[in-house]
């Protein structure tokens, strides 16, 4: 008889199981960790995550589960405008929480505009970690007068609230700046200006943390056997300040998400052809006393509802990375 081909084994090789082990295992370490204990213990932080991944689903998605296209601008129609939500007399069961003056889908425009905000705000506050971690780590482990420069440039920021800076950042891009070029470099330009203003936070927290961390044992066995000063900021102290960052993070991104909705809401942010929460609430309030209450009232819970959420996260992540504060 012939020999039947063998079939390619199945089997997972060494490194796949390996792989799988340590995810099983890092899995299970989480589960009996205080942190997820004390999640599951707290029913408003349960619910808190719940509406705060529903609203980020629902925000990155809606190209897909929005029930119109707002950003289309071809597909409106004018006597769709002003239409009231769809349980009020004269409303359309097709736009459930009414429509705007454009007659755009309010619930539509509130699912792109909280896209925008969380794309903003999520750029920002990286940016701001990534620059206010790097100079925390410097400051705290050089110190003299490196310390005393990057800390006179906090403190002096500090100064000014983080609307002006953000504000003013806006304003020398837009004067600087042909007004097309202007336009397309919103994006970039707010995620800059709001970072700008959030950075002193994490650069301040982390250099406190540095300098308890750079006098334990584990620093000085390093600096004792030669390892260069970069490596031992990166590989032994960046790890163990990691935590204070990753709370900054979640209060500052409720923060930028904020900053972004007054910018746009002052009409320096968003224009008004790419909307965010701002720029909804800015246009509704136009029309707010003559009747037409849902253009500024469902954009305004939408974002009370974001940004109460996000730092609801954060106060419990606050206290459950703090053993003192149990």
């Amino acid at each position: 008889m012939a020999e039947m081909a063998r079939e390619p084994s199945q089997q997972p090789t060494a490194p796949e199981l390996t792989l799988i082990g340590k995810v099983v295992d890092g899995w299970s370490r989480f589960l009996d960790s205080d942190v997820f204990y004390s999640f599951k213990r707290s029913p408003l932080i349960i619910v808190a995550f719940a509406v705060t991944v529903l609203l980020i689903l629902g925000a990155f998605l809606a190209p897909w589960i929005a029930p119109h296209d707002t950003t289309n601008m071809a597909s409106l129609n004018l006597m769709d405008a002003f239409k009231p939500p769809a349980w009020s007399v004269g409303g359309d069961g097709s736009f459930l929480l009414g429509t705007d003056d454009q007659g755009r889908d309010m619930l539509s425009g509130i699912m792109f505009g909280m896209q925008a905000s969380l794309v903003i705000g999520f750029a920002s506050v990286a940016l701001a970690a990534i620059v206010g971690t790097i100079l925390g780590l410097i400051s705290g482990y050089v110190g003299g007068r490196v310390d005393s420069v990057i800390m006179r440039v906090a403190d002096v920021q500090l100064t000014f609230p983080a609307i002006l800076i953000a504000l003013l950042i806006d304003g020398i891009v837009g004067s600087v700046l042909p007004r097309n070029t202007a336009e397309e470099l919103t994006y970039p330009v707010l995620i800059l200006a709001i970072a700008s203003s959030l950075w002193v936070n994490f650069a301040r927290t982390v250099r406190g943390s540095t300098l308890v961390e750079k006098n334990r044992e584990y620093v000085q066995a390093a600096k004792v056997i030669g390892i260069h000063p970069t490596l031992i900021m990166v590989r032994h102290v960046l790890p163990n300040v990691m935590g204070p960052v990753l709370v900054i993070a979640t209060l500052s991104l409720a923060l930028a998400i904020l900053t972004e909705a007054t910018l746009s809401f002052l009409g320096v942010g968003i224009p008004s052809s790419e909307p965010s929460l701002g720029t909804l609430i800015r246009i509704g309030q136009e029309y707010l006393f003559s009747g037409e209450w849902w253009m500024t009232i469902f954009p305004g819970i939408a974002l009370v509802i974001l940004v109460l959420a996000v730092n609801l996260l954060g106060d419990w992540l606050r206290d459950a990375l703090n053993p003192k504060l149990r």
